[in-house]
């Protein structure tokens, strides 16, 4: 082994695109982010409003940004994997449902629960009843923990208003 091997660093491949695509997805973001706390109105005459938390998401968006570009120009990003396209599809397949529950008014607990049960068979879990009753037993102790701790409203269906 050579001095000149010993610290040196594993040969970049090259600009990755799809790293500087995802670093301006990321800026966008925060771009976004910003933005709309900006148009949030202010509730307090001092000290920190509503505002703030919006901002310092952004302000950590836009570091992962900016180290993702430097990382993607240098070829620095590890190699992807390839991806597992009925996972992915059973992940959109979970947030369509989701917002389909929801929007048609099914509430907090069961769109939750259909999430929890497609994202869980997405990674290779086969125990669907199983799954059916861990997503409800733990978003029905989200959606009180919510309810009833933080007294914060979560979209209200047939089995909230049974709690």
């Amino acid at each position: 082994m050579t001095t000149e091997s010993a610290g040196a660093e594993p040969p970049s491949r090259g600009i990755d695109k799809a790293g500087i695509v995802i670093a301006g997805l990321l800026a966008a973001v925060a771009l976004v982010l910003v933005y709309d706390a900006n148009q949030i109105p202010a509730t307090t005459m001092y000290g920190m409003g509503p505002q703030v938390m919006p901002v310092v998401i952004a302000i950590g968006l836009g570091i992962l940004a900016l180290a993702n570009l430097i990382d993607a120009v240098r070829g620095n990003l590890p190699p992807r994997e390839s991806a597992d396209p009925v996972a992915v599809l059973l992940i959109l397949a979970g947030l369509a449902l989701l917002i389909a529950i929801i929007g048609f008014g099914g509430g907090f607990i069961l769109a939750t629960t259909a999430l929890f049960v497609t994202t869980s068979a997405a990674f290779g879990r086969r125990a669907f009843v199983t799954d059916l009753v861990i997503g409800a037993v733990l978003t029905t102790l989200i959606y009180l923990a919510f309810d009833r701790l933080l007294t914060l409203s979560l979209p209200a269906g047939p089995l909230e208003r049974l709690l």
